[in-house]
């Protein structure tokens, strides 16, 4: 059960344009995002027929493929 609080941004006709989030709330989503990205990560690999490759070239791999 979430316990934040939800505060919306609406337009000049009511519907909801934006959210507003307390900083430790947009925090945790963003950590929790990247863990669902890697954990989709680590199934579609799993799932592949690709080579294996050691787990230092993986990490070096996601590294150069991040922003």
């Amino acid at each position: 059960m979430s316990t934040h609080k939800e505060n919306f941004i609406i337009d000049e006709t009511g519907t909801r344009i934006g959210v507003v989030l307390e900083i430790a709330d947009y925090r945790k989503m963003l950590d929790d995002l990247e863990e669902l990205e890697t954990l989709r990560a680590y199934d579609a690999a799993k799932a592949s027929d690709d080579e294996l490759i050691s787990f230092a070239a993986a990490v070096a791999e996601i590294e150069q493929s991040r922003p």
